[in-house]
């Protein structure tokens, strides 16, 4: 018989891996909830015409398509077989496919529900998202996304809020991060003043490189690209800007002063890092002009966080982007969101020991089995803590002593209730500390106060 398998790029997850997955869903949930935002759930599956050309010709290879109900081919014809054209074939067969991202399907939502959702909504979600990458390390076909956007305002109050949300939650999860902040307008506006306006996503691409291979390549590269020497030596200053935030936009505003688009984002970084002055945050806030994440997609702000203590990539990102739903016929909403990388958070967590004890099992007392008179005895007791909000479990059977304790500690059950002949005389219950191998006899209401 052949061994079960899953699909590659997907995994399952054992209840302990689950627990420390929920751990940081649960944290990311409570600080999305405390800033306002509620919670939606969009289809695992959309329809094809919702998702396709919203990603780009490679997004679009890495669509799960869903094959229709039924004879999927009865549409076909034999001669379309012939032709071999899949792209053509795959639009008769599948019409639906699974989600790729949590912002396409916002968007449709937001367009299909308008007249129930009040601006600005604040929405949070998080759920799978599926896509037929190659798998490797870090990369998955199936991944969970931590998203949170506002919707229906242009206020930058917006950007300091979710920069807010990121510093509570890593403070919370223990990571100490560093918070790296730039502007698509500032971007533009080195392009324009360089002149090379039309070449600025090879700049970008470019200098977003340069920590990892330094300015020399950088510029070998941006020659390759085809911009003039002149360009990349105006472009010098400006990639090698240093001091504190307040000199940098000071000296970009000398440089930008001729863009206007350039001004404007100067203007709107010099709000935002005046307001975390105000707030007094945990983490380090950056202003990085190399950060560029994912260009065409942003129209002013763009986050992205790095944990400071592990080898990790982005843990976070997000941005300011003017045009959300236009792609479904309701343009001018503006929005601003961020996504958690829960998988990569969870990398980092188990890399530096930094997820709770307490989060390697769920039931914290196991009652022994000794018999039928005992569990008689027990099950109201068991009830009654339920009740109070401790996670207990019976042994179903009056198995040997070694086997049950055998299986307490295989599950990492903290405590141990014994209870015999003799503590049903005497009201009592013997409670073991599985850890120190301590014994002691308490009342039996005491063992809710025990526990905690």
């Amino acid at each position: 018989m052949q061994k079960p398998t899953i699909p590659k790029g997907t995994r399952d997850f054992s209840p302990e891996e689950t627990a420390k997955r929920n751990y940081i869903f649960d944290t990311i949930s409570k600080v999305y909830r405390l800033y306002g935002f509620r919670q939606i759930e969009t289809p695992a599956m959309e329809n094809l015409s919702t998702l396709m050309g919203k990603y780009g010709e490679e997004g679009d290879k890495l669509l799960f398509k869903i094959l229709n109900s039924g004879d999927f081919l009865s549409s076909i014809s034999g001669n379309d077989l012939k032709e071999g054209n899949a792209a053509k074939t795959a639009t008769r067969i599948s019409e639906k496919g699974l989600r790729y991202d949590l912002t396409v399907p916002f968007a449709r939502y937001v367009v299909m529900h308008r007249n129930e959702i009040s601006f600005p909504f604040r929405r949070y979600q998080i759920q799978p998202v599926w896509r037929a990458d190659r798998p490797q390390k870090g990369r998955y076909r199936e991944f969970f996304q931590c998203d949170a956007d506002i919707v229906g305002s242009d206020s930058l109050l917006n950007e300091v809020e979710l920069v807010q949300i990121i510093d509570e939650v890593f403070g919370r999860l223990g990571i100490r991060v560093s918070v790296k902040l730039n502007n698509r307008k500032i971007l533009s506006g080195i392009a324009e003043i360089i002149g090379e306006a039309d070449k600025i996503t090879d700049i970008t691409v470019a200098i977003d490189k340069l920590d990892k291979i330094g300015l020399e390549k950088v510029n070998e590269e941006l020659a390759a690209k085809g911009i003039a020497q002149e360009a990349i030596d105006r472009l010098q200053p400006i990639i090698l800007l240093s001091g504190s935030t307040d000199e940098k936009l000071e000296k970009l505003r000398e440089l930008l002063a001729t863009s206007e688009s350039g001004t404007k984002g100067v203007e709107e970084m010099a709000f935002i890092f005046g307001k975390m002055n105000v707030l007094k945050l945990r983490s380090e806030i950056v202003l990085d002009l190399t950060l560029a994440r994912g260009l065409n997609y942003y129209t002013g702000a763009i986050i992205e966080v790095k944990a400071l203590d592990a080898e990790m990539g982005s843990i976070t990102g997000g941005g300011r982007y003017d045009n959300l739903t236009g792609i479904f016929g309701l343009p001018g909403v503006s929005g601003v969101g961020i996504s958690f990388g829960a998988d990569r958070i969870y990398d980092v967590l188990t890399q530096l020991e930094l997820f709770p004890e307490s989060f390697s099992h769920t039931t914290e007392l196991l009652f022994v089995n000794f018999g039928e008179r005992e569990t008689d005895y027990l099950l109201p007791l068991v009830a009654q803590l339920r009740r109070e909000g401790i996670c207990c479990e019976l042994y179903p059977e009056a198995a040997k002593m070694k086997r049950q304790l055998s299986y307490a500690d295989s599950n990492r059950i903290p405590w141990v209730a014994m209870v015999g002949e003799n503590e049903i005389k005497e009201g009592t219950v013997t409670l073991k500390n599985m850890q120190s191998g301590e014994q002691k006899s308490v009342p039996p209401g005491e063992l809710a106060k025990m526990i905690r």
